[in-house]
């Protein structure tokens, strides 16, 4: 589906490097460290799954490379710009140039059709109008939607939702996925479906960070990762 001519092909470099990172929320009962001493290099062209139980904090760490939160202390080079020294708005332009998101929920808006759901990311990078649409369904497309594009999300499958979310993940061409329980509200074929999916576009060049809890989606992934109370494990 996906060839490297179309997407990124980019040599084994450090995409994510993170040094001694902490995170530290502050609770009615005082301190919480979630993260705590954390190195991890993920380089360009992996495909990664960060796997813990509930609590571990690995939905705190993919929202830290997402540049969507802030570590306390510890160093955080994406793509080999250090996000500490960023303010809001530059994490911001970082993160739409560099990062697509996919989340268990899908998050479509539910009044926008396909089309506009995918080229909505554009709509904020300020691309034309007809732009955002051409690049909208070449995408849907791609993912095997091209009857449903003018469809609303609500009249299709939730593997085809998911593969909308997808499609908005990528049309801002990033060099990094961000996948957070992307299966969880998927029956077992799709989610295997959806799981081939990042396969393909990992071996097009996109970098592909998994979060889940379960392991024979983590299965999939090139390296496996798990985190206990905030610490890699292994």
């Amino acid at each position: 589906m996906f060839s490297t001519t179309q997407l990124h092909s980019d040599s084994m470099t450090d995409l994510i490097l993170i040094r001694h990172l902490n995170k530290c929320y502050q609770t009615a009962a005082g301190s919480l460290l979630v993260l705590r001493e954390l190195t991890l290099t993920v380089q360009s062209g992996e495909f990664v799954a960060i796997m813990g139980s509930s609590g571990s904090g690995k939905s705190t760490l993919l929202n830290i490379l997402g540049c969507l939160d802030t570590q306390s202390s510890g160093d955080y080079l994406l793509d080999g710009q250090s996000v500490v020294a960023l303010d809001h708005n530059q994490r911001a332009q970082l993160r739409n140039r560099t990062i697509g998101f996919v989340f268990q929920g899908f998050q479509l808006l539910p009044r926008l059709n396909l089309i506009d759901n995918v080229g909505l990311p554009l709509v904020y990078a300020a691309v034309p109008r007809t732009e955002r649409r051409q690049r909208a369904k070449e995408l849907l497309a791609r993912m095997g939607l091209t009857q449903q594009e003018n469809r609303l999300p609500s009249h299709i499958s939730g593997g085809q939702q998911q593969r909308v979310a997808v499609a908005r993940a990528l049309v801002n061409q990033p060099r990094l996925i961000l996948a957070d329980e992307p299966t969880g509200n998927l029956d077992s074929r799709t989610s295997h479906e959806v799981m081939a999916l990042f396969q393909e576009l990992n071996q097009a060049g996109i970098t592909i960070l998994l979060v889940t809890h379960e392991p024979e989606m983590a299965h999939y992934a090139s390296r496996v990762i798990c985190l206990r109370d905030g610490v890699v494990v292994s």
